[in-house]
């Protein structure tokens, strides 16, 4: 597909006559935040007018020729692509106002009876990110697979406990070691996340087999995330993506039994060794119960999507049965640590052991609940990405000259009823985008005096998408170029409008408070 080539001109064309909703909004994806300002302007009426080839509407009054028309009513929204996570714990698991012209609006395009072009928002939109996509992962420990592996601050705090905790374990089991039973516990610390990062990998080696992009792997309090960006094509590939983690856990631990029949179980190698083997059962059984966003429930989804044929009916299931897990979690967890049936000794009373098993269970169903939630704000999202195109999402916009006076420009948007203005040079190929945050920033009466050339942001290759794009390869171009606006163009390479990265982000949040 050729989105550079051609002249860039757009030529006079016929506008359709139709009335058009553009799609609806939500809530954004797994951040859990609410529908958030505008940041970019959201004027204008409807009027279109398409590049050449473009079959006009029955009864559309052809244009005058010559009038620099081009096509876009802006809409309110667009999502970002959610990523899929899988966890593993440690011990257990641990993420002015010019009225809009509704008769003129194109066919398959919303109509925005916001403000016209010259009184816009902001213009401080940008392509919809995660949030992993805005901060850091932590500490940076390698590329295994060439996939980044973070340690986050709170992996030096779990560190600290179990020390801590196992070291007077090691002490009561072997007392001549004396201080350095806590030199010994901190080895243990590190060789459980090591296993725990084992885990890990055999998801995102799984991932990767399946041509499944990886954003990173990070360590964190109650264990590891392998943060996938997409979702598996099928349920059986699903299934494997999720079992291959505990799978491997249960591998380590059969490993580290066999390692302890070598030794002497008095040893320091026997207690490290048998500790080992029973934490990564630990981790194998808790991420084997079924509910998300734990690796079982992942399970549970690709079951229940087999049998359904509704991915999402799966992510349903298997989200509500983790809250019911959570649940279980919140309340069973310091019941049977209190009786006993947990290996250690019952309590009658009420001390500080049961105050600590509580809050641990506390956390771990808050971050269960928490994990399932998300899970299913997931699913919404991708059941909607495909709603969200850039036809769709494209403002109309005028050429105009470097040197055209901004009060002129905006003079030709507004009765083209057009949201943005493409610089273009002599001979009519598009060079640079006038950005809408600049033109706020442009008191009225300045306006004559200030040529659009120094407003605008020169057009990279990646700054150029094509009209055909939807969904989430819309949101992977538009992420790999980082832009407030975007210049649209046809598979000739005309001109089709231009789009803003504060309406794909109206977009998307639209997409997530929308009801499946």
């Amino acid at each position: 597909m050729d989105v550079s080539g051609g002249r860039g001109q757009p030529r006079p064309g016929n506008d359709e006559s139709a009335e058009h909703t553009g799609p609806e909004a939500q809530a954004p994806g797994g951040t859990g935040d609410g529908p958030t300002t505008p940041s970019a302007p959201t004027p204008a009426d409807g009027t279109d007018a398409r590049p050449e080839g473009h079959t006009p509407g029955p009864g559309a009054p052809p244009p005058e020729r010559g009038t620099p028309q081009d096509t876009g009513a802006a809409p309110d929204d667009a999502p970002a692509p959610g990523q899929d996570r899988h966890r593993t714990p440690a011990h257990t698991e641990p993420v002015a106002d010019r009225p809009a012209r509704p008769s003129q609006a194109p066919a398959g395009r919303p109509e925005h009876p916001d403000h016209p072009f010259a009184h816009s928002g902001s213009g401080k939109g940008q392509p919809p990110q995660r949030p992993e996509e805005r901060k850091r992962g932590g500490l940076l420990m390698g590329r295994p697979f060439g996939v980044p592996v973070y340690v986050a601050p709170s992996w030096f705090l779990v560190a600290i406990l179990i020390t801590w905790v196992f070291g007077g374990q090691i002490d009561r089991v072997l007392p001549e070691l004396g201080a350095v039973s806590y030199l010994v516990s901190l080895f243990f610390a590190v060789a459980f996340y090591a296993s725990v990062l084992v885990h890990e990998l055999a998801h995102t080696l799984a991932a990767l087999r399946f041509k499944l992009p990886v954003r990173r792997i990070q360590l964190q309090f109650f264990g590891g995330v392998s943060e996938i960006e997409k979702e598996a094509e099928t349920p059986g590939r699903e299934f494997v993506l999720a079992f291959v983690g505990p799978l491997l856990s249960l591998v380590l631990a059969g490993l580290f039994y066999l390692g302890l029949l070598a030794v002497d179980p008095g040893s320091v190698p026997g207690v490290l060794l048998a500790g080992l083997m029973v934490s990564n059962l630990i981790v194998a059984a808790f991420n084997l119960l079924p509910g998300l966003p734990l690796d079982g429930g992942r399970m549970l989804r690709a079951v229940v999507w087999a049998i359904t044929g509704k991915p999402m009916t799966g992510t349903v299931v298997a989200a509500w049965v983790g809250r019911a897990l959570a649940v279980c979690v919140l309340i069973g967890l310091p019941l049977l640590t209190q009786s006993g049936a947990l290996g250690s000794d019952a309590v009658d009373n009420v001390g500080m052991d049961t105050v600590l098993d509580a809050l641990l269970a506390a956390i771990l169903a808050a971050i269960i609940w928490t994990g399932a939630g998300n899970s299913l704000r997931m699913a919404r999202l991708r059941e909607h990405l495909p709603e969200l195109r850039a036809r769709t999402l494209t403002r109309r916009a005028v050429p105009v000259g470097s040197d055209t006076p901004l009060s002129e420009g905006l003079r030709r948007a507004n009765a083209a009823g057009a949201r943005a203005l493409v610089v273009v040079d002599a001979d009519g190929v598009p060079v640079s985008l006038v950005r809408e945050a600049a033109i706020v920033g442009v008191p009225e009466h300045r306006r004559p005096w200030v040529p659009v050339g120094t407003l605008a942001q020169d057009i990279t290759e990646g700054m150029r998408v094509s009209a055909e794009l939807a969904g989430e390869e819309l949101l992977d171009a538009l992420r790999a170029t980082p832009a407030t606006e975007y210049l649209v163009v046809e598979e000739t390479g005309e001109i089709y409008g231009v789009l803003s990265a504060a309406d794909v982000e109206r977009a998307f949040v639209k997409a997530m408070a929308r009801p499946s």
